[in-house]
């Protein structure tokens, strides 16, 4: 893979990974690479400059990385990123390690790490044609700013499950299985898994376990609340929902591609320290 053309995401909110963006483009400029810079907030402006762009860099942390999945997804760009954040699951460097180890993903040293999406479909209530987005880590509905529980009733493969009463429910790929799902009381799947969860958040006397599903499972999720809902896809794609709102989730084909220098291993090795916030 000939990476002649970088964009590199930066976390407008944190000085240093603007600063680290900058430091990235004179490395790589000096080495001949054509190389644009933008806000990972600004996501018109770099949309606007991803043609022919092989590869997308990230400075921030893992949620510079959920809003660089979105628009990696057409053109199936794949993205190493470089934490500055906390915990940095979806990350590949750290800080220190950025300038060392950029020549040898320059030279064609790295592996592809593809990851599972899931594709939620929200079915507007007055007509008209459905809104699709795409979830690296997790599709949630869950209660508006009022507190009070949302009733779903959620369906398999076209046979009813069961209603969760609570304050939502989280669908959740292998690799958000250790974002909000693993707070909400779910399992850690490995993150090239292709299962995904769902899973009830806060639920007051009814079901509360986690299921596991296949890759081929569609669920249909029903919301009747006497409040407004809301539907947040990787946290930073943020919907309201009125009673009688229909998403269905579904995995999708589409996939997010990272760039990685790592040994394949290096999850099981790293999961303590990165739950713990060390790495």
């Amino acid at each position: 893979m000939s990476l002649d053309r970088i964009g590199i995401l930066y976390h407008p909110m944190v000085e240093a990974a603007y600063t680290l963006a900058g430091e990235l483009e004179k490395l790589l400029s000096s080495r001949g690479v054509s190389v644009w810079l933008c806000s990972a907030w600004e996501e018109e402006k770099a949309r606007a400059r991803l043609d022919s762009t092989a590869l997308i860099l990230t400075t921030g942390g893992d949620g510079t990385i959920l809003r660089a999945a979105q628009l990696a997804l057409p053109a199936q760009t794949p993205i190493t990123g470089i934490n500055l954040g906390r915990l940095g699951f979806m990350t590949e460097l750290t800080t220190g390690e950025a300038v060392a180890e950029l020549p040898s993903l320059l030279e064609g040293k790295g592996w592809i790490d593809e990851r599972a999406l899931l594709e939620a479909e929200l079915l507007p209530l007055e007509g008209g044609a459905p809104r699709i987005c795409y979830a690296l880590n997790d599709v949630v509905l869950a209660r508006g700013t009022v507190t009070r529980v949302v009733y779903v009733d959620a369906s398999i493969d076209g046979e009813p499950l069961t209603t969760y009463k609570g304050d939502g429910v989280i669908a959740a790929t292998a690799t958000g299985s250790t974002a909000y799902a693993l707070a909400a009381g779910g399992p850690i799947l490995h993150p090239r898994s292709e299962e995904f969860l769902l899973l009830p958040i806060l639920p007051h006397l009814s079901s509360d376990y986690t299921l596991v599903l296949p890759a081929a499972a569609v669920v249909e999720l029903h919301v009747t609340t006497a409040h407004q809902a809301g539907l947040s896809i990787d946290g930073h794609i943020n919907l309201p929902l009125s009673s009688g709102a229909t998403i269905t989730v579904r995995h999708s084909v589409k996939k997010v591609r990272f760039l990685r220098i790592h040994p394949r291993a290096s999850f099981y090795a790293t999961l303590e320290q990165r739950l713990k916030g060390k790495r």
